[in-house]
Order: structure tokens, then C-alpha cells, then sequence
């Protein structure tokens, strides 16, 4: 393909921009933003969870996830296990507010998902994902100058 790069960032691009325009309508409809969705979604799954595991979790850096927690406490969507001043080691749970709202969030995410992958098999999703996770794994490395000199591992 001749346009490789503009091809391939113009669609992550894109891609991008349209799953935030999305968060932020759907998560309108809960009092919540679209920068909540992946902190209420692993919530959700995974009860229990600190905010440096939702930092690994969502791929966000520490004070996004900081920030969620901040606005998801104090509208009564989660709590601590203890009120100790240096809680990004301390266990998160959801209210029942925020199990309800978890809930309908979840159930969001797999209908959109279900609609994005109506037009593929499971063998074509799947290896979507694994070439998602190849470009975003050799993309890491090369920020992480693992790759030095060499951009023959990744050719966009």
C-alpha cells in the first residue's frame, strides 16, 4: 500500500475520536464523562481493584485515574475500604449505586461491541486483536528505545 502512514494514522485517529464521542454521549445519560467509562467498567468486573491496578487496567496515567476517583466518590459511585490519606493502595468498590450504574455501563459496551463486530467471524476478531496488540506492543517498544536505530520490526 502506498499510503501506509496516512492510512493507518488517519483510522487510529478516527477510531479514537469516535470512541470518545461515543463514551461521552452514552455516559452523559449517567451524570458521568467519557474519561469514567473504563474506571466504572473494570469497577464493575473486578470489585477490590487500588487505583494504581485501574491505572494498569484502563492504560491511563495516574492522574486521569486519580481525578475519576475523586468525581466517582464524591457522587457516590464507589469507596474506599479506609479512609487513610494515601489511598492508591487501598481497595476500591463500588456503591450500590455504582454496581447498578456499572451495570448499565457494561451492557452499553457489549451492545457496541456487538454492533462493531456484527461483519466479522470470531477467527477475524480475534485476529484483529492480536494485530492491535503487535502494533501497540512494537509501538511501546520503539517510544521505550528498545528498537534503537531499527523501525524494520514495525512498517506502518
Amino acid at each position: 500500500m502506498e499510503h501506509r502512514y496516512e492510512t493507518f494514522t488517519v483510522l487510529v485517529n478516527r477510531i479514537n475520536r469516535n470512541i470518545n464521542r461515543i463514551k461521552t454521549r452514552e455516559m452523559s445519560a449517567f451524570g458521568l464523562r467519557g474519561a469514567h467509562v473504563s474506571c466504572m467498567y473494570q469497577l464493575y468486573l473486578t470489585q477490590g481493584l487500588t487505583a494504581s491496578e485501574l491505572c494498569e487496567l484502563c492504560a491511563e496515567d495516574k492522574a486521569a485515574v486519580s481525578r475519576s476517583l475523586v468525581y466517582l466518590e464524591k457522587e457516590g459511585y464507589i469507596t474506599f475500604q479506609t479512609k487513610q490519606a494515601k489511598r492508591y493502595k487501598t481497595p476500591i468498590y463500588l456503591t450500590e449505586k455504582g454496581v447498578e450504574t456499572g451495570r448499565m455501563v457494561a451492557e452499553k459496551i457489549d451492545g457496541i461491541l456487538a454492533g462493531i463486530g456484527k461483519t466479522m467471524t470470531e477467527d477475524e476478531r480475534n485476529n484483529l486483536y492480536r494485530y492491535l496488540t503487535d502494533i501497540s506492543s512494537t509501538l511501546e517498544a520503539m517510544t521505550a528505545g528498545e528498537n534503537q536505530g531499527g523501525n524494520e520490526a514495525c512498517s506502518l
